[in-house]
């Protein structure tokens, strides 16, 4: 080891290659008295000497860190780049102070004043001297063996000469421009030869809330932070402190470690807000002003917390030697007029914090000035839906301008834009503007408009500007739910109208109270996170709300050429409330009054009266539902009338805010009727009766039939019959029939009355069809004729006439079969006043059926008139009608015929025989018979 250094007992954190945390220690308020180098006393003297071991026991054990403060030890890092020597003298040197040194801190300016000129200060015998240089001062410490600090002092560069230190390091520290990141840049510029080996660096620091002017020992908190600074090349180090604290002060040093031998640094402090290095300014381009005055603008770099100032350079290219002409502004723009339009002019610009310390950016990317021959300003637009836009152009056609009034404007080359619709900005500056613009229709993959700059001639250029209008008409619709404590809000967007690349997010604003009446986009907002769904709209839910709050939203559409705001929209969650479905909902078909009731349990919430809607339907395969709404609130059932009481009726109900705000519920569960008897039948089954001879017994039977009772008369069902007869001697008994629909008994009495009763779980019925069967009108006839006219497969007509008779007729009664089948006999019951019927059935014609008419009179049933066949005339008579018809037209038909073909057998001897020789004229055809054949031999 070199005579000078000393081996020194370093802290254990000292040898880590990786981040540390040491604890800070407390230590109360240690502070030795530090004075004057030159002129101290003897006691000042003995102090020093007692306070020797002390300070060696508070580095080996307690907090150097609060030491160097309360001693005011601690130097400023600047916002440019230091010197940081060490040296280690052989012997008892002195080093003079020019005039002008002063304590390093502004403490010591107070507690010592300035220094004495020229005064010398005394270098022992195994000490080393470390110092900060900046481009004009040094500040130094000097450590003796035992650590022990003598003085930080400021001198003048020219104090000490390069060669007098051991070591020198050219360092820069700065916070990079995403401001999470603090680097420190080491360079090696000196080191002596008995130096060698690899060195090892630590950067420490610790953090404190207050400033260096207001720090004290107790203001240090947490721990000390230990980070390695990596090798990046020959004799260059580089040191990173992460997750900054921008408006913190960080206490920090460097331990320099080569094999055994440690330097430390001075303490240094830094706020890292102050020395911010922003990242250059981005997307150089020109602009122009509505006077026609080009612009070079930028974008200000992310994340800036502070207002910044700019540097803009213009600079000639490679090839020329052109001077630098540099301006500095506070605007991101720079009006350069239209002189270097068309030259080779390199622009840059570089951007620092406008107030305070801080470093420039590097420069921007070079912008060239050299244009093109046609320059649109902008060269692209994108606008929405019914906006009106503005163009610029500059022509420059073969290195000459064209002037602004010879300028027309075309576009998609196929329309000229109307004289109207210019403006002679300047001489060289021609502006088109385009009034309430539509969407633009792609055309293939262009999904915009091009606006073409054009001289006089119609002649154009190639280059062309590009218009892009979307429809930013978005509906935003939302509702809040039943408890009132969420508010849902869907919106979708038409893909095939939007620009590829385009991202959407909905914004909003909320306000104390209520909507306005016309909502604007306010100049603070929110952006709210939506999710897409499966219906191709985007959700997003308000959770927690305020009722009485307007919301005003609004879609914003980003893309690389701008953006555009949907109109905005304002709600108030609590006139958009959609109620929960009223729940516990029955439906039943009351009994006796055979009307639809419907009941159901109001929503908790909301607390305001409701009106309802139920829609009820027959339960079938197609549901047909009918509306029934509900207005007279509070209510909690109704009654509804249906045609048909005898099916099962599916009912829901749904409900809103009386006030006509909000949202219809969803519409609860569906309820269901059951079938029941809603009463007793309206009126007993039709019935006829069939007597049958039992030559055995000789008596007659008689079996009474009858057709089952429909569902609108037997309210709901039957569940059997009663079959009641009653004599002319007044004698009356019933049969009870469960199933079935005949009845068969034998016929005893003379004359007797049979009803037929349809009884149900309510009752029987009480209007019925009555019967009466005497043997002695079965022998009455009054019909005196009947026939049978077959129409088609379907249907028969029955005619009939009746004679003179003094008996009332109370109805018939139809009978049919076919004879050729066994099948059961049919009947039908007809009024008494008609003498045709139209039968409809399934009738095969080359079948033989029976066909009787019996009157029905109050005293008994009639003798019956019977005809077995069909009656054809009727077919024959309609055969002869047709025949009358066609007749006519037949013979009409055959005379132009005939005439035709006579007239064409006269044009056929002309055609053929018009070239006959005439024999009066020629010699050879005298004698000649022509109608004579001759054969031909």
């Amino acid at each position: 080891m070199k005579p000078g250094f000393r081996t020194y007992l370093t802290p254990p954190y000292c040898n880590k290659t990786t981040p540390l945390q040491i604890p800070l220690s407390e230590m109360g308020n240690f502070c030795p008295a530090v004075g004057p180098l030159s002129g101290r006393n003897s006691r000042s003297t003995v102090q020093n000497k007692m306070y020797s071991h002390k300070l060696l026991t508070v580095f080996l054990h307690l907090d150097f860190i609060r030491m160097a403060v309360a001693h005011c030890m601690v130097h400023q890092i600047p916002a440019s780049s230091f010197m940081l020597p060490c040296m280690s003298p052989n012997e008892t040197s002195v080093i003079p102070l020019t005039a002008g040194v002063v304590a390093s801190s502004p403490v010591l300016h107070r507690e010592h004043g300035t220094a004495e000129t020229n005064s010398l200060v005394l270098v022992a015998e195994e000490s080393f001297l470390c110092c900060l240089w900046s481009e004009t001062h040094a500040n130094c410490s000097l450590y003796t063996a035992g650590m022990e600090t003598k003085k930080f002092m400021s001198s003048e560069i020219s104090s000490f000469a390069p060669q007098q230190t051991d070591l020198s390091w050219n360092i820069q520290c700065w916070t990079k421009g995403d401001l999470e990141l603090f680097v420190c840049i080491l360079k090696m510029s000196n080191k002596k030869s008995y130096l060698n080996g690899e060195f090892k660096i630590n950067l420490l620091y610790v953090l404190s809330e207050l400033s260096l002017e207001d720090m004290s020992t107790g203001s240090l908190k947490g721990n000390v932070m230990v980070t390695p600074c990596n090798c990046n090349g020959s004799d260059k180090y580089e040191c990173h402190i992460p997750s900054l604290k921008l408006n913190y002060t960080y206490i920090t040093w460097l331990n320099v470690i080569n094999g055994v031998t440690l330097l430390q640094s001075p303490l240094m402090s830094v706020r890292p807000i102050n020395i911010v290095k922003p990242e250059p300014p981005l997307n150089l381009r020109l602009e122009m002003t509505d006077k026609g005055q080009l612009k070079i603008c930028w974008s200000n770099p992310v994340l800036t917390p502070y207002p910044l100032q700019y540097e803009v350079k213009f600079s000639g290219n490679a090839t020329q030697n052109a001077s630098q002409v540099v301006e500095i502004v506070i605007e991101t723009s720079l009006i350069i007029g239209n002189m270097l339009v068309g030259s080779s002019y390199l622009v840059q610009v570089r951007c620092k914090s406008l107030h305070g310390p801080g470093f420039w950016s590097d420069w921007s990317t070079p912008y060239n000035l050299n244009t093109e021959d046609v320059m649109y300003f902008p060269p692209k637009i994108l606008t929405s839906v019914g906006s009106n836009v503005s163009f610029h152009c500059l022509y420059n056609d073969k290195n000459k301008m064209i002037l602004s009034k010879k300028i027309v404007w075309w576009l998609n080359l196929a329309e000229e834009i109307p004289e109207r619709q210019y403006t002679l900005v300047n001489d060289r500056v021609s502006r088109v503007t385009l009034f309430n613009l539509n969407a633009t229709k792609p055309k293939g993959k262009f999904f915009y408009n091009a606006l073409y700059c054009c001289n006089q001639n119609r002649e154009c250029h190639h280059r062309y500007a590009e218009l892009y209008v979307v429809d930013v008409n978005i509906n935003i619709t939302c509702e809040t739910d039943g408890y009132l404590t969420k508010m849902t809000c869907r919106w979708s967007a038409n893909t095939n109208t939007l620009l590829v690349g385009s991202s959407l997010q909905l914004k909003y604003y909320r306000s104390s109270i209520y909507c306005s009446d016309f909502p604007s986009i306010p100049p603070k907002s929110e952006a709210k996170e939506c999710h897409l769904q499966r219906n191709h709209y985007y959700e997003c839910t308000f959770q927690p709300i305020f009722l009485l709050s307007g919301y005003t939203m609004w879609i914003e559409i980003k893309h690389q050429l701008g953006t555009l705001e949907s109109p905005p929209t304002c709600v108030i969650p609590a006139d958009v409330v959609k109620p929960f479905p009223p729940s516990n909902v029955k439906a039943e078909i009351t009994k006796n009054v055979g009307l639809l009731n419907v009941s159901w349990t109001n929503p908790a919430f909301p607390n305001s009266d409701l009106k309802f809607q139920i829609r009820y339907s027959v339960n079938r395969e197609e549901i047909l539902w009918e509306i029934f709404e509900v207005s007279n609130a509070p209510t909690k059932s109704v009654m509804i009338k249906v045609l048909d009481l005898c099916v099962v009726y599916i009912v829901q109900v749904r409900c809103s805010g009386l006030d006509g705000l909000g949202y219809w519920s969803d519409w609860s569960k569906p309820a269901y009727t059951i079938v029941q008897d809603i009463q007793a039948p309206l009126r007993g089954p039709e019935f006829w009766r069939v007597i049958n001879e039992d030559p055995i017994r000789k008596q007659k039977n008689v079996t009474l039939v009858w057709k089952p009772l429909m569902k609108n008369y037997s309210l709901c069902s039957v569940c059997g019959y009663i079959v009641k007869q009653h004599t002319s001697e007044n004698i009356t008994w019933t049969e009870y029939v469960t199933s079935g629909t005949t009845y068969t008994y034998p016929w005893m009495e003379d004359a007797h009355t049979v009803t037929i009763l349809a009884v149900n779980s309510v009752g029987a019925s009480s209007m019925n069809f009555n019967l009466t069967l005497s043997q002695q009108m079965s022998t009455v006839n009054i019909v005196q004729s009947l026939n049978a006219y077959p129409v088609n497969s379907s249907c028969v007509i029955l005619t009939w006439t009746l004679s003179p008779q003094m008996y009332v007729i109370t109805s018939f009664v139809i009978e049919w079969k076919n004879l050729n089948e066994e099948e059961q006999m049919k009947w039908i019951r007809v009024a008494p006043n008609i003498s045709k019927y139209y039968i409809y059935d399934h009738f095969i014609l080359i079948e033989k059926y029976q066909f009787s008419l019996y009157p029905i009179f109050p005293e008994g049933v009639g003798n019956p008139k019977t005809t077995d066949e069909f009656i054809k005339d009727r077919r024959e008579k309609q055969n002869d009608a047709g025949l009358y018809v066609i007749l006519p037209i037949v013979i009409s038909s055959f005379v132009l015929l005939l005439g035709t073909l006579l007239i064409s057998q006269q044009r056929m001897k002309k055609l053929f025989w018009e070239d006959v020789p005439n024999p009066k004229n020629c010699s050879w055809a005298q004698g000649v018979n022509f109608q004579k054949r001759m054969d031909i031999l």
